[in-house]
């Protein structure tokens, strides 16, 4: 059985009627994973309650006090903006920290069964920075989900990749002083939010971006996964492997000019299949409702 983590809840961060990341994301993922032949197969699982497992903890590890108490803040006065693009409604607090216990809770499933794990949640993470939130983003699930990892007995090295068509700038300023964890981003470059330059490499060294022009495609992204990403990942041979999923540079996205097709993700996965299957998928970008949703059943089919 394959593992999504996904409560209703998390359509409840309210962003507006026309604002790109809204709660038809994922409905429109539900809607295509119930109707697939292999649904059988899925495993419906509901985050942890926050009455059982408080996930501030862990988010202080990555975010400042002022930034955490910014976010509440906004939600409980009845909403907000945290930036021109990053909206918070009444119930946005609440639903970011259950979307935080879903990356945990992926961690946790993935670790128990060696096998991959899909995190079906809003709002998105990787471009929350430790003092800031921006570019629709809260809390940086990913970066939080691998300080949670690490301190798992079993857990020394944590690798994340980041397939996002924007360059992740929160997951990496908050793991690029840590030794035990690397971050590779691929990303339209110059596009928002204009950083993961090729130089940028980490303290250690640990990490690695891949700028790419407009109008790149699979026969751009996919000798760069077998040339130069999964030897990065496999020679830091990581014991868990966390992917920012978000799925934006598909052709028909409305907000990059990258030239994917949903069938590109599914190849992406078996690349990373070929590193471990401790793998937890977590979602991120993706507007177009129709490539989303293949995109997201197309890397689920690719780990069955």
């Amino acid at each position: 059985m394959f593992s999504v983590i996904y409560s209703p809840r998390f359509l409840n961060h309210e962003t507006g009627s026309f604002h790109p990341e809204r709660s038809d994301r994922l409905r429109a993922i539900v809607a295509a994973l119930q109707g697939v032949s292999w649904r059988d197969r899925l495993h419906w699982q509901e985050p942890t309650a926050m009455e059982k497992r408080s996930p501030l903890e862990f988010i202080a590890k990555v975010h400042s006090p002022d930034h955490i108490d910014r976010v509440r803040n906004i939600a409980a006065s009845g909403g907000g903006r945290l930036d021109a693009d990053t909206p918070i409604s009444p119930e946005s607090y609440d639903v970011a920290l259950l979307a935080v216990n879903g990356w945990l809770d992926g961690v946790d499933r993935v670790l128990e069964t060696g096998d991959p794990a899909f995190i079906l949640s809003r709002p998105p993470g990787h471009h929350a920075e430790s003092d800031r939130g921006m570019g629709f983003c809260l809390f940086s699930n990913a970066a939080i989900a691998a300080i949670y990892a690490l301190e798992r007995l079993e857990v020394d090295r944590v690798a994340i990749l980041d397939w996002d068509v924007h360059h992740g700038n929160g997951t990496q300023v908050c793991v690029e002083n840590n030794p035990n964890i690397i971050y590779c981003s691929l990303h339209e470059y110059p596009h928002y939010p204009g950083t993961g330059k090729a130089s940028e490499r980490g303290t250690h060294n640990n990490v690695l971006n891949f700028p790419m022009l407009a109008g790149s495609d699979r026969d751009d992204y996919l000798p760069l996964f077998k040339e130069k990403i999964v030897p990065f990942l496999r020679d830091f041979n990581p014991d868990l492997l966390i992917v920012s999923a978000g799925y934006d540079a598909n052709a028909a996205d409305p907000l990059a000019r990258i030239a994917l097709e949903p069938e590109d993700f599914g190849k992406f996965t078996e690349s990373c299949l070929s590193v471990t299957r401790r793998i937890v998928f977590g979602l991120e970008g993706g507007y177009d409702l129709d490539s989303l949703s293949s995109s997201v059943v197309e890397t689920i089919a690719a780990c069955l």
